[in-house]
């Protein structure tokens, strides 16, 4: 995460009020773009829109001829002639609509980081400490937006799904970006009000952040499981076959290919790195339970600890219900705040 140093000359506090709250709103729509993603996914809506026009693209359908056109070319994809070959125009139009919104919801909050952006800073509003790193976000969007197209382009070639590989690295690239805005918020809404934490604090908020990354690693897996359908499989807990590791861990040759595309094996990694964070979580809450904490940082702490047990019972149920749209598109927005609460955890334990 950006360590942002305190400027000497800070901007008035009204406009770190406002940028910061600028940064939270892009961070909250990309909260909701997470979630609509995995609506997306779930759904299978994904694919119903062939083609990339970053700039017409705003423009629904506005005749029945542009429905038909739509549709002629979605008949033309592999989903639609090994799955949804009789699907009717009116079947369409759902999946469509939901892989429509969440495309403009991406180039909504195109707009709404940039232009006030622009605004504030030809506003003097804006630190120039600041602006590096909000170029570097808006680039960072603009790759996800190609990255997010390049994911679609590989389910309408031959197989009619998306790359697990490209799905792990668009949903990755979605909680970078929304990482490093949070990060850049909380330095500036705690700007001016400079602390020492206790020292045996201070030496902690490496281990949550460490927390941070290790619920990073195991919402990639997540997607991975997403990406090769393996919620489908094994829908018990904690045995899967009526085994704790199950037989067909190792099917594929080479080894490291099951971790990625065996189901079994993909599920058993998003199981062992699931449990493993919530049990590290709870010990590190205990640990900073023996340490002289801010309210803040125990607010905090108590947060991502409570939220660790919830994003659990979620993929649990997720899993014993066979993988119910709502459920699990609840479970993937837990992902995003249980890494908000990491990352919360960790910036009020390091000294200002």
């Amino acid at each position: 995460m950006p360590a942002l140093a305190v400027s000497a000359t800070p901007a008035p506090a009204t406009s770190t009020k406002g940028v910061a709250a600028w940064l939270f709103v892009c961070c909250a729509m990309i909260f909701v773009m997470v979630l609509l993603g995995g609506v997306t996914r779930l759904t299978h809506s994904g694919l119903s829109i062939v083609a990339w026009q970053p700039l017409l693209g705003w423009i629904p359908p506005l005749s029945h001829a542009a429905w038909q056109e739509l549709f002629r070319a979605y008949q033309a994809t592999p989903e639609f002639q090994k799955i949804n070959h009789a699907m009717t125009l009116a079947e369409f139009k759902p999946i469509f609509w939901m892989e429509y919104v969440h495309r403009l919801w991406g180039r909504l909050i195109g707009v709404v980081f940039l232009v006030p952006f622009l605004v504030l800073a030809a506003r003097g509003k804006i630190e120039s400490r600041l602006k590096p790193h909000f170029v570097a976000v808006f680039a960072l969007g603009l790759f996800q937006g190609a990255l997010g197209w390049y994911m679609v382009k590989s389910g309408l070639v031959d197989r009619p799904d998306v790359s697990p590989y490209r799905l792990a690295a668009h949903l990755g690239t979605a909680f970078a970006i929304y990482a490093y805005l949070l990060w850049l918020a909380l330095d500036l809404v705690y700007a001016r009000k400079t602390y020492a934490p206790p020292a045996a604090a201070r030496r902690l908020w490496r281990g949550a952040l460490a927390l941070a990354g290790l619920v990073f690693v195991t919402a990639l897996a997540g997607a991975i499981v997403a990406g090769t359908d393996a919620g489908f499989a094994y829908n018990t807990f904690p045995l899967m076959d009526g085994r704790l590791i199950p037989q067909a861990i190792l099917d594929l040759h080479p080894w490291y290919r099951n971790f990625f595309e065996n189901i079994a094996a993909v599920q058993f990694t998003h199981r062992v790195l699931a449990i493993t964070a919530l049990v590290l979580v709870l010990l590190f809450r205990l640990r900073l339970a023996r340490t002289d904490l801010t309210a803040s940082a125990r607010r905090a702490a108590d947060t991502f600890a409570a939220l660790a047990l919830v994003q659990v019972g979620l993929g649990i149920s997720t899993l014993l219900l066979v993988v119910p749209v709502p459920l699990a598109a609840a479970h993937q927005a837990g992902a995003l705040a249980l890494f908000t609460a990491a990352l919360w955890t960790a910036h009020r334990l390091r000294a200002a």
